[in-house]
């Protein structure tokens, strides 16, 4: 049985989804043994969340000389020492902004093999695939060397329950910060209410929309469905919607659960960005519209009359 670590990635004191299909993988039908990363007393806060799927070892980790959620290098020193503590094998990761950053400075310091943005996992054979030349070719790579990181896209491996007793483990680190680079502090938009890569759901709205009041016709249907709202490359620079919630191989690659297009034509562009989604839905009103050859559902309609109709019907379900 191999020992798999993976960094767990928290927001407001609540694991993030993303994590539970990470863990899955790591875990590989039980073959396994899982220890999840966390920093910082995080460990309480997890434990009840992911030994639901698997994990059986929540490591928390610290260090006197250093704050680990202020100092990237610390902490991705702290992942290395806790590493080689426990003689893991592999690590594996969201890969996020935060995860992006720390499995990077993680695979310096171990000399490791790293591969950002997977869509599909294999450990046993230490191979993954991978997405190229806006999705139009997959790759398949396979990783060498003695510890190998893994960066996945979230939400493309299916979280399945697989429940045991976690126990957290302390890890105390003795690195100390080089003080070369500092998190000073942190805003979050408040608009970003659900963070676009991690969303299960997300509406997303294309010029058709003719304005940035507008956007709110899909907020309100998203809010309902507890998903976040994006926005085509077209729509962002109309000045309709702020870059930050742009789909498409010049914005945010996603893969939610349920993708529903609003006025979005599918360019090969945008289809970049989204044509993992396990569901993808279109409502437009040209009916020879690319995306319409591309969508598991695709509806002819004006979307003014058809998501105003779905936010109705979403709030009488709900009442």
């Amino acid at each position: 049985m191999s020992k798999i670590g993976v960094l767990i990635e928290m927001s407001e004191n609540a694991v993030k989804d993303a994590n539970f299909g990470i863990i899955t993988a790591a875990r590989a039908q039980g073959s396994n043994e899982v220890f999840a990363f966390t920093i910082n007393g995080e460990a309480v806060d997890c434990k009840d969340a992911v030994e639901k799927y698997g994990v059986e070892k929540v490591v928390d980790l610290s260090a006197d000389g250093a704050d680990l959620k202020a100092s990237p290098d610390a902490f991705a020193q702290a992942i290395a020492d806790a590493i080689n503590h426990f003689e893991i094998e592999s690590l594996l990761g969201i890969s996020s902004t935060v995860g992006r950053d720390l499995m990077a400075r993680t695979a310096i310091i171990q000399d490791a093999s790293l591969v950002l943005d997977c869509i599909e996992v294999d450990l046993s054979a230490a191979t993954v695939i991978k997405s190229h030349f806006s999705g139009k070719t997959f790759a398949k790579i396979k990783l060498n060397g003695q510890f190998k990181i893994y960066g996945i896209r979230p939400n493309v491996i299916e979280a399945q329950s697989d429940a045991c007793q976690a126990e957290i483990v302390a890890f105390q680190s003795s690195v100390t910060d080089s003080g070369k680079l500092k998190v000073v502090e942190l805003k979050k938009s408040e608009s970003d209410i659900v963070d676009l890569t991690e969303a299960n759901i997300i509406v997303t709205g294309g010029r058709p929309l003719e304005s940035e009041d507008n956007f709110g016709i899909l907020k309100a249907c998203s809010d309902l469905l507890g998903g976040a709202v994006g926005a085509s490359r077209a729509a962002v620079d109309a000045g309709y919607a702020p870059h930050h919630i742009q789909v498409g191989q010049t914005g945010k690659t996603v893969s939610p659960k349920l993708y529903i297009g609003c006025g979005i034509s599918g360019s090969v562009q945008h289809f970049a960005g989204m044509k993992t989604s396990k569901i993808i839905v279109a409502i437009n009103t040209d009916k020879d519209a690319p995306i319409l050859g591309k969508c598991d559902y695709g509806l002819i309609g004006d979307l003014f009359e058809v998501v105003p109709a779905l936010t109705a019907e979403l709030k009488e379900s709900q009442a």
